[in-house]
C-alpha cells in the first residue's frame, strides 16, 4: 500500500479530520492506505513469522538511515509528497532518493551480513535449516582449495597491529558546542559507558550541524591518550565515514540496539581473553597503532565499515554510514 495522492495528509489526521501530534500515533479512516498498511504488515508477519522490529526496522532504517522516529505512514506520506510533481522541494538540491530507490539500496545492503548475522527466514524448522547450512559448509569447504582461500582472504596476508589493540565503544554524544578558537572543531561531551562523559574534539563542523549530532549514537575509538586540541582536553576519537577525496565526511552508526559502552568486534578475530586486550593508550601513541590499522577500516559499496573485509559488529548488529568506497578515521 502506498499514499493516496489526493489523501497526502490522511495519516497526519484523525477520523474526525484533527491533526495528529504524536510522532508515534497515525491517523486515517478505514479506507485510507495507513489501515491497508498496517493490514499488509500483519498479513506479512504471519507469513514469514517475524515480529515487531524484525520487520518494522529495515522499512524505517529504509526511509531515514535511522531505526526510529515519527510512525512509518507518517514517513511514508512525507516522502510520497516530496516525490510528486508539482512539489515544492527541489529535489536534486536537497538529494531526495525515492522510495523505491531506497528499498533497493536496503536489500543491496542486506545481502552483505555474513549468513550467521542474519534473521531465520520464515518459519522453515530450525533442526532442518540449522542441518541445511552445516551442509552447505561442508560442501563449500570441500570444493575450495587451500592456495584459494589463502588468495583471497586479506587476512592471510595481514602483518600489521591486531584488531583487538583498539578500544572502539558505542557512544551516544550528550552535547556538542562549537569551540571558541577554532573554526573546524566541535567539542562533545559523550557517554561511552564510564562514570562520566567523555570531552572529545572533532574536526566536524564543516560536514555537520551540532544539532544533527547531539543524541546520536557513534563509535568512539577510547584508548587514545588525552591530548589538547587548541587548549581544550579531547579523551578519544568519534569514528566518521569519509568520501575519497573527504568532501564528504559523516558518523559512522551503530545499530539503534547497540547498548552504549559495548565494545565493537570484527568477525573471525578473537575478542576474549587477556590476549584481546586493547592496548594501553600511550602504546596505541608510541606505536602509531590506529595510523597503522587505518588504511584496511574501508567502507564497502554499500557503505557498511570493515577492517579486512569484515563488518564491525555491536550486539545490535552491524555498523553502517552513508557513504560508499571510502575510507574510516
Amino acid at each position: 500500500p502506498v499514499p493516496d495522492a489526493e489523501r497526502a495528509l490522511s495519516a497526519f489526521l484523525d477520523p474526525k479530520g484533527k491533526g495528529i501530534e504524536e510522532d508515534s500515533q497515525s491517523g486515517g479512516g478505514a479506507y485510507d492506505y495507513t489501515e491497508a498498511y498496517k493490514a499488509q504488515m500483519k498479513s506479512l508477519a504471519k507469513e514469514v513469522g517475524a515480529k515487531g522490529k524484525n520487520l518494522f526496522h529495515p522499512i524505517r532504517l529504509a526511509l531515514t538511515g535511522e531505526m526510529s522516529g515519527q510512525d512509518v505512514t507518517k514517513q511514508l506520506s512525507l516522502l510520497a509528497m516530496s516525490e510528486r510533481e508539482d512539489s515544492v522541494l527541489d529535489k536534486d538540491a536537497i538529494g531526495l532518493v525515492s522510495f523505491d530507490e531506497r528499498l533497493n539500496r536496503l536489500k543491496s545492503f542486506l545481502e552483505t551480513i555474513p549468513e550467521e548475522f542474519r534473521a531465520v527466514k520464515g518459519k522453515e524448522d530450525k533442526k532442518a535449516k540449522a542441518a541445511k547450512e552445516t551442509a552447505a559448509k561442508e560442501t563449500t569447504s570441500e570444493a575450495a582449495t587451500p592456495a584459494a582461500s589463502s588468495a583471497d582472504d586479506p587476512k592471510n596476508s595481514y602483518e600489521g597491529p591486531p584488531i583487538t589493540a583498539l578500544d572502539i565503544r558505542v557512544g551516544r554524544i550528550m552535547k556538542v558546542w562549537e569551540h571558541e578558537e577554532a573554526d573546524k572543531l566541535y567539542c562533545e561531551e559523550i557517554d561511552v559507558g564510564e562514570d562520566e562523559p567523555r570531552l572529545v574534539a572533532s574536526g566536524l563542523k564543516p560536514f555537520m550541524k551540532a544539532e544533527d549530532m547531539e543524541g546520536r549514537l557513534c563509535l568512539v575509538l577510547c584508548n587514545l591518550k588525552e591530548r589538547k586540541l587548541v587548549g581544550f582536553p579531547s579523551h578519544g576519537m568519534v569514528l566518521c565515514a569519509s568520501s575519497e577525496d573527504h568532501t564528504q565526511v559523516k558518523l559512522v552508526a551503530p545499530p539503534v540496539d547497540a547498548k552504549v559502552g559495548e565494545r565493537v568486534t570484527v568477525p573471525d578475530f578473537d575478542f576474549e581473553g587477556e590476549e584481546a586486550a586493547p592496548f594501553a593508550e600511550n602504546k596505541v601513541g608510541k606505536k602509531k597503532v590506529f595510523e597503522k590499522i587505518a588504511p584496511f577500516l574501508l567502507t564497502n559499496k554499500y557503505g557498511s565499515p570493515e577492517f579486512m573485509g569484515r563488518p564491525l559488529l555491536t550486539s545490535g548488529g552491524v555498523c553502517t554510514s552513508p557513504i560508499s568506497g571510502g575510507t574510516v578515521g
